[in-house]
């Protein structure tokens, strides 16, 4: 299973960057994908998660109504669109994904497979 994440980079606060999951080697449909991300000298947290089957999504509070999860199904991809950044938005983005279940969660232990993560840097 290979997820290679794209769309990072450095931004001004209010930008509005996409972020790109490309999964490859995994059995995309019913299953669970989500974003985390982790800032330095934090612990690694969901930002939404997305269940394929129904396209059903979840929030983190702190993004809820800025990003916004989605999928191409034909493109086994999941991507995260990121509106009105702000600084404490900056942090390493990693895509995940549950190798079996097919529910969701939030807890970065749940997930099997990993992208190497795209760094997203938001200046004011």
């Amino acid at each position: 299973v290979q997820l290679v994440e794209s769309g990072g980079g450095s931004v001004q606060a209010g930008g509005s960057p996409r972020l790109s999951c490309a999964a490859s080697g995994y059995a995309y449909s019913g299953k669970c994908m989500g974003w985390f991300r982790q800032a330095p000298g934090k612990e690694r947290e969901a930002v939404a998660t997305i269940y394929t089957g129904l396209a059903s999504t979840n929030y983190a509070g702190s993004v809820k109504g800025r990003f916004t999860i989605s999928q191409d199904n034909t493109k086994n991809t999941v991507y995260l669109q990121m509106n009105s950044l702000k600084p404490e938005d900056t942090a390493m983005y990693y895509c995940a994904a549950r190798r079996r279940a097919a529910y969701c969660t939030t807890k970065p232990s749940d997930f099997s497979y990993w992208g190497q993560g795209t760094q997203v840097t938001v200046s004011s």
